[in-house]
């Protein structure tokens, strides 16, 4: 067994391919920006920093590039991680690796949740790496060829590394991550990162989030930068603290970046964070809805979301500059027969122009999962991705025998993202985020920048303002924000960019309801239930 800790081993991460239909990969958006993909792999990276620096490194992102048998025979030892969506890529993957007789080395959420999926891999290394990546190296100095590794611990966020960005090409991706949290202070019975990553939120230190800042800084990386954290503002004090030191160090460095990240709605409830917010340049939040309905909010124990106004929680973000994403979920429990129409108003009203429509989803090891075995109504292969339509929570979900018909919900998403995603719907909510923001933005591009925003710019004025559905619609959207509120013709056009994607994916996930109903009306709920309970 050759050396594997202690020459310079070659090491190669891997980052699996996320389906082109899955809400997230707005690969249209990304043609226009002269980018591959959204977000770049912060785990591979992180895991990168926490392997023996004299090893030699190489980081493929298939969403990004092809993966060649040479790629993969140059490495002595391939690491991969993933979540759910990524499943039925990642076992492919093991196989293939193991076809060249090279060694793989697995971890991340879905690993972590179903290890025994993943038992062909060589090394299973699960929960936080800054725990058990150690466990692991230990073995490899002693020659292991094969183990796993588990630790209840949870690491010492303090003790945290700064990520191997130089391992990436920034103009491959939209947008860079950056972690500050893990763990999240509510109990929704539906999440499963209160599983993986507690109840405590647990924070880097200011001085490590501005070494990160400042690493990307010294690699030549302007633009935008998410927070990749479950909820920015798990602890409001902690993240007010982190912005103070942002805001300076940012104003220091000539404002090289601009944010976005998803919390829960209760920070439209503190102007002093918005406003530190926006004194750093956020841009987008992504808010965890789920459902306007505050019975079910109550029944999934939601209950930061009850009682808030989904609008005035949104207009208060747009009057910081800040847009928002929503988040909402159909096939609750105790949702009403009136769901559609409630979901549909709720997004209308508020203005929310990118809205992800999700089936609910029983996710391994959540109270929810728990609950549902318990009444004897999960399905047995619950927690497998096998279909060529597993692409995300969008056409995936239902994993389970629902209270209410499974048809009728199935029809309620079909309607939900039917009536949003129409052209019209949809620049209404547009105009309404165009002329209601007020957007204070620091960041400037460079003149190379500012050319390919240009040409991005450009690039959405003939896609959207030339198509045959959107034409009309996005020239009256785009001169009415530009005299009325000309700062917020740059957010106007970037829905409208980003249309072009959610078009394309409601039409991919309502087609595939719609074969999924004509299913079910053939076979009958009752069969088809027991067909699913046999496993």
């Amino acid at each position: 067994m050759a050396d594997l800790f202690g020459k310079k081993t070659k090491c190669l991460l891997v980052q699996t391919k996320f389906s082109g239909f899955s809400f997230w990969n707005y690969q249209d958006v990304c043609d226009i920006v002269g980018a591959h993909y959204p977000a770049s792999p912060l785990g591979l990276m992180t895991v990168a920093a926490l392997f023996p620096q004299h090893w030699e490194f190489r980081l493929i992102d298939e969403n990004v590039e092809p993966l060649t048998d040479d790629k993969l025979r140059w490495a002595d030892l391939i690491c991969i991680g993933g979540m759910l969506p990524q499943q039925k890529n990642m076992l492919e993957f093991i196989r293939r690796a193991h076809d060249l007789d090279r060694m793989v080395v697995v971890g991340g959420p879905d690993p972590t949740s179903q290890p025994d999926l993943y038992h062909e891999a060589d090394f299973l290394v699960l929960g936080e790496g800054e725990v058990t990546i150690p466990l692991f190296l230990a073995d490899l100095k002693q020659g292991a060829t094969r183990g796993k590794y588990v630790s209840d611990h949870k690491a010492n966020m303090l003790e945290a590394v700064v990520p191997r960005y130089d391992l990436i090409r920034f103009r491959d991706y939209m947008m860079i991550g950056l972690q500050f949290i893990r763990g999240c202070p509510f109990d929704c019975e539906f999440c499963d990162i209160i599983e993986l990553y507690g109840r405590i939120p647990r924070f880097k230190s200011n001085e490590q989030m501005l070494r990160e800042l400042q690493s990307l800084y010294d690699l030549g990386y302007r633009g935008h930068i998410d927070f990749v954290d479950d909820n920015f503002i798990g602890h409001k004090q902690r993240a007010k603290e982190l912005l103070r030191e942002v805001k300076r160090w940012t104003r220091e460095h000539g404002y090289p970046f601009y944010f976005s990240t998803e919390a829960s709605i209760n920070l439209a409830d503190d102007d002093e964070l918005l406003q530190l917010m926006q004194d750093v340049d956020f841009r987008y939040l992504f808010l965890g809805i789920e459902t306007p309905e505050d019975e079910t909010l109550k029944q999934t124990r939601k209950i930061q979301n009850v009682d808030k106004s989904v609008d005035n929680a949104v207009k208060k973000l747009l009057s910081y500059g800040i847009v928002s994403n929503g988040g909402y979920i159909i096939g609750f429990d105790s949702e009403s027969k009136k769901i559609s129409d409630h979901m549909i108003d709720s997004i209308q009203s508020s203005g929310i122009c990118m809205a992800m429509i999700g089936l609910l989803y029983a996710l391994p090891n959540t109270q929810l999962t728990r609950r549902l075995a318990s009444e004897g109504r999960l399905f047995p292969m619950s927690s497998r991705s096998v279909g060529e339509h597993d692409i995300d929570q969008s056409t995936s979900g239902l994993n389970f025998i629902t209270l209410h018909s499974h048809t009728e919900i199935l029809k309620n998403f079909i309607r939900v993202i039917d009536t949003i995603y129409e052209p019209s719907n949809y620049y209404k909510r547009a105009v309404f985020t165009g002329l209601t923001i007020r957007p204070r933005y620091k960041f400037t591009p460079g003149f190379g920048a500012w050319l390919r925003y240009m040409r991005s710019f450009l690039k959405v004025c003939r896609k959207a303002g030339f198509g045959t559905t959107t034409g009309i619609l996005y020239w009256k959207m785009f001169f009415t924000v530009l005299f009325r509120n000309p700062k917020g013709v740059e957010a106007a056009v970037n829905m409208a960019a980003m249309f072009i994607h959610f078009r394309k994916q409601s039409i991919y996930g309502s087609s595939m309801m719609r074969k999924a109903v004509e299913e079910l009306e053939k076979t009958g709920e009752e069969a088809f239930y027991a067909g699913m309970m046999k496993g």
